[in-house]
């Protein structure tokens, strides 16, 4: 089989990899490693990790989370066993990410991936995050990408190499749903590649290292795991992390129970798992108008990848899984009670998780014993922006009702 197969999780065939997205529409497919333990490789970064990741080789750009025991939020919640992974940057502890997102553990498979298989130019669309840490990747590597962004989403996109001329930045007037519609259209082009969202295995095993790592510190899977959620995608790659944990035989045999957490103003997801649905009908995605409402538009998400074999639902329900809608007071108190109990700023959507984990300890979800892993997915961006210049980048042009040919004069 190689290092790694492919499987599709709708027919059960065998692929091999070619930057392979689909085998069926309605499924996700995922990979089968060769090797059945978690090696720890003396590589930099995630790419210590690189047993478990769908790629050949490595590069020496990206920087891993760090996991440590929490002594301050753990204090305030009367939790002995709580964990922190941090993606950020918070150098006296060793963390690295300095576009302050977990969305950079994705960018370097996937840009591998890519350079192994077909070189074409990777199209990515984003609400900002994922956008900075694709773009910081690109610019220090000279990878050439094609980023679409809505244009109320421009501020978030900055880094913190120089910027490169290879990459062009397509803005949207719209939200991150048209964002994504017309970055698969360019994605279908001659000589482009859709990066491939939730499909993308590189993507997912990326954010996967979150739970690696993890068990390195704890010496065993949590308990429960708590993130906030757009598309969901991190809470699958958790998942999907934890079943190899397990085939592991090292860490444990029950597979950590899934809290994922979204923005109550637009909770796709909230709404369909709290109703027994196992498809997201139209009433359970707000109106797009109430986006601008809420406390962090990152996570909002019309069509997440819920109902795919394999999908959210699916990795919630393997896992007893909870779904709690945050709102904005709640995000806010939150977020000032990690901040000061941690010493560190964290960005909106980690607050969202903080508020999941505040409310699962009130509602009696987690017992004080419990281990329990908390995904910081961005932070530490005070300490980044005294220590580096933030470098914006502009769109190179602004796409009005997806008129492609705007598009093609910049391309």
């Amino acid at each position: 089989m190689g290092r790694y197969q492919l499987r599709c999780l709708q027919c059960n065939r065998i692929i091999s990899d070619h930057y392979t997205l689909r085998c069926h529409d309605d499924a996700l497919l995922r990979t089968e490693y060769q090797e059945r333990k978690l090696i720890i490789k003396d590589l930099p970064g995630i790419w210590k990790f690189s047993e478990w990741l769908p790629v050949s080789g490595s590069m020496e750009i990206g920087d891993a989370p760090i996991t440590y025991k929490s002594e301050g939020i753990a204090r305030e919640l009367g939790l002995h066993n709580l964990y922190i992974s941090f993606s950020g940057y918070l150098p006296e502890h060793g963390a690295f990410i300095r576009t302050c997102s977990f969305k950079e553990l994705e960018a370097p498979a996937t840009f591998q991936r890519s350079i192994e298989h077909d070189k074409k130019t990777l199209v990515i669309p984003s609400a900002g995050n994922t956008a900075r840490a694709f773009a910081q990747i690109a610019s220090k590597a000279g990878f050439p990408l094609v980023i679409v962004i809505p244009t109320s989403d421009l501020f978030r996109l900055w880094i913190t190499s120089d910027p490169s001329d290879s990459i062009r930045v397509i803005a949207v007037d719209g939200d991150y749903y048209d964002a994504i519609m017309l970055g698969d259209r360019i994605g279908q082009m001659s000589g482009f590649q859709s990066e491939g969202g939730a499909r993308n295995v590189a993507r997912r095993d990326g954010m996967g290292v979150v739970m690696l790592d993890s068990v390195l510190s704890m010496k065993r899977l949590p308990e429960h795991y708590f993130q906030a959620i757009g598309s969901g995608t991190g809470g699958i790659a958790a998942y999907e992390a934890s079943l190899r944990l397990i085939d592991d035989g090292r860490f444990g045999n029950h597979i950590p129970r899934l809290h994922l957490a979204q923005d109550s103003v637009f909770a796709p997801i909230f709404n369909a798992w709290s109703r027994n649905r196992s498809k997201i009908i139209p009433e359970d995605v707000p109106d797009k108008s109430r986006i601008k409402e809420m406390y962090t538009d990152i996570l909002s998400n019309r069509n997440p990848p819920y109902s795919l074999r394999g999908g959210v639902a699916d990795a919630l329900a393997s896992a007893s899984g909870l779904v709690y809608a945050i709102g904005n007071e709640e995000a806010c108190d939150a977020k000032r009670l990690f901040e000061d109990s941690e010493g560190v700023d964290i960005l909106r959507p980690a607050a969202i998780a903080v508020a999941a984990l505040c409310r699962a300890v009130d509602d009696n979800n987690v017992d004080s014993g419990d281990t329990i892993l908390l995904n910081i997915t961005g932070g530490g961006l005070s300490r980044v922006k005294e220590d580096y210049t933030l470098n914006h980048l502009d769109a190179d042009v602004v796409v009005t009702d997806g008129n492609i040919d705007e598009v093609m004069e910049v391309l």
